[in-house]
């Protein structure tokens, strides 16, 4: 008869070796990993929450890697999310927790550089049938050089509490929250207007946030088609706001930033937001 194993007396490495063998394995709340040493993705659930399910993306990266927002910025591609051949889905809506700048290749790039959970809100085609997800998630990965990812995860979700709740309710708690201009406070996009800037016309756009904390922003333009540069910070913002200006460049041929819908996403540490206004 094989003695049972002494875990007490096992060298750091191979706890570390046998951790990760049984974090791969799934079970009713988690789908297991799927990815290489560089980066893996599953999926975790959570109970239901105002008539819909709770789930989540988790993509785990390797130290010195990072992926892309849904804008990518001057860099990269967004992941792209298949979830045909899932059962009794009507939909799934993805959230975004705030991203962050990051320099490549002389670019900049929006995204994350950490490990990161994204949001799911899933809807049941009959609310009194289980769904199960099936995802197809595609997704690029880059240290000096970028690589394509992906991943082929399936979850069946429950009503009930889970042991993940706790972890999604922290990356939803980091999706930026949805105001109106001049909504919210300490965090708030108090102002945008426009002026010509000295190449191209520009939006300057005015941010609160609390009491010297660092702003970041981002902007989108009205579909995955347009390509807003990044904000840049500027002087001369009014005492206890900080301006950003935005080159109305990028736009698809034929189309003009005159009344388009622009997308702004103002990032104070773990606080965030998002704006949606149309260009004067």
């Amino acid at each position: 008869m094989t003695p049972p194993i002494n875990f007490l007396r096992l060298p750091v490495a191979v706890l570390i070796v046998l951790s990760a063998l049984c974090g791969t394995a799934a079970s009713d709340e988690v789908s297991r990993w799927d990815g290489d040493a560089r980066s893996a993705a599953r999926l975790i659930a959570g109970a239901a929450g105002q008539g819909v399910l709770r789930a989540g993306i988790e993509i785990r990266l390797k130290d010195g890697w990072h992926t892309y927002w849904r804008y990518p910025g001057d860099a990269g591609v967004p992941p792209q999310f298949d979830f045909a051949g899932s059962q009794n889905l009507k939909s799934v809506a993805v959230r975004w927790p705030a991203p962050r700048r990051m320099p490549e290749a002389g670019l900049i790039a929006i995204g994350y550089d950490r490990d990161l959970i994204l949001p799911l809100n899933v809807t049941a085609q009959d609310p009194a049938r289980p769904v199960t997800l099936r995802l197809r998630l595609n997704y690029a990965i880059c240290e000096k050089l970028c690589v394509p990812a992906e991943a082929k995860v399936e979850l069946p979700l429950a009503a009930g509490p889970t042991a993940q709740d706790s972890v999604l309710t922290v990356a939803e708690a980091r999706v930026p929250s949805k105001r109106g201009l001049g909504e919210g406070s300490p965090l708030a996009i108090r102002a945008v207007r426009r002026e010509a800037g000295p190449q191209l016309p520009r939006l300057l756009i005015d941010v609160a946030a609390p009491a010297g904390g660092a702003v970041d922003l981002f902007a989108e333009g009205p579909t995955d088609q347009w390509a807003p540069p990044l904000p840049v910070a500027i002087e001369g913002a009014p005492p206890g706001l900080q301006r950003f200006a935005l080159d109305l460049d990028g736009a698809p041929p034929g189309e003009s930033y005159d009344g388009a819908a622009v997308t702004l996403t103002a990032v104070a540490g773990r606080e965030a937001i998002e704006v949606t206004v149309s260009v004067p």
